[in-house]
């Protein structure tokens, strides 16, 4: 079992002294939350709060997911950065690719790179992208990522995207996995077909059982059950070195672990020494055990 520290929305100066402490702790990776704008007014909703209010996002501040990645990298050696998850289908993908090569030869191959759809509208429309079809845009962009982080000359012919054969350099020396998240059918569909993994949004325990259980039966249905595949997963039981176990036992590879609730109003206020103290804690009390 692998450990992913996660801390979003708070105070940007924090994020380097806590990529440090992370991978000094013994955490495998940290997760890095992505969001481009917020509109002031929106009749969407958030899948992964129980009434979907969003208002919780209003002045949170964002550092470019590449751009924090980045400078984290530049200060750790081995812990390895997951955007959880970055909004790929307004994005265009040969930019990412490009990006995503770029951090990932300069990291050392610490780049697992989470991709969704992103669940708001307005993303949509200030990127200039169509909000239909998004789906299909989303498997068009990952399929031309995984072609040109290879290093290979490589074209593409879609219905969104055409490329003549380029190739991109430098490619990093170990191909990106691509972790694909989402809890709808289509989505995880997409990480089944398409991923070399899967990221959990959260929710309670029976949801995860039951979409752990489906995501098995597409990976049957695709054919790619045998391949190497990533769960990575928010559940209370990773806060104990048995309901590690029980999460090890359901195929789960990664557990992504935080210490306050991110979908509050207003500033964090925590100090950065209590985060430290939290993952440390954490450290010494579950992942010593486990490992």
């Amino acid at each position: 079992m692998r450990f992913t520290y996660v801390e979003s929305m708070t105070d940007p100066a924090y994020y380097l002294p806590l990529a440090k402490a992370a991978e000094e702790a013994g955490y495998a990776s940290f997760a890095v939350a992505d969001s481009l704008v917020y509109p002031r007014e929106s009749d969407a909703v958030y899948p992964y709060t129980p009434d979907g209010d969003r208002t919780f996002l209003d002045g949170k501040d964002f550092i470019e997911t590449f751009t924090l990645i980045a400078a984290m990298g530049a200060v750790t050696e081995r812990i390895r950065f997951t955007p959880f998850v970055l909004k790929l289908a307004v994005r265009p993908p040969v930019l990412v690719a490009k990006q995503a090569s770029s951090i990932a030869y300069m990291t050392g191959n610490r780049l697992g790179l989470g991709v969704g759809v992103s669940p708001w509208p307005e993303d949509f429309e200030v990127m200039g992208v169509p909000w239909e079809r998004r789906g299909k845009r989303m498997n068009e962009a990952i399929e031309i990522i995984r072609g040109l982080t290879s290093g290979e000359y490589f074209e593409y012919h879609g219905e969104f995207f055409e490329l003549p054969a380029v190739k991109m350099a430098p490619a990093p020396t170990e191909p990106i996995p691509i972790l694909v998240g989402g809890h709808s059918e289509p989505a995880l569909r997409r990480a089944a077909r398409l991923g070399d993994g899967w990221m959990h949004g959260g929710g309670e325990a029976e949801e995860l059982d039951r979409l752990l259980e489906r995501l098995r039966q597409i990976r049957e249905e695709e054919g790619t059950a045998d391949k190497p595949f990533e769960i990575h997963a928010i559940s209370l039981d990773a806060y104990s070195a048995d309901g590690v176990k029980r999460l090890e036992d359901k195929g789960v590879t990664d557990v992504i672990i935080g210490f306050r609730m991110p979908y509050i109003k207003g500033p964090d206020t925590e100090p950065l020494a209590k985060k430290v103290e939290n993952l440390e804690r954490f450290a010494e009390s579950v992942i010593a055990k486990v490992s």
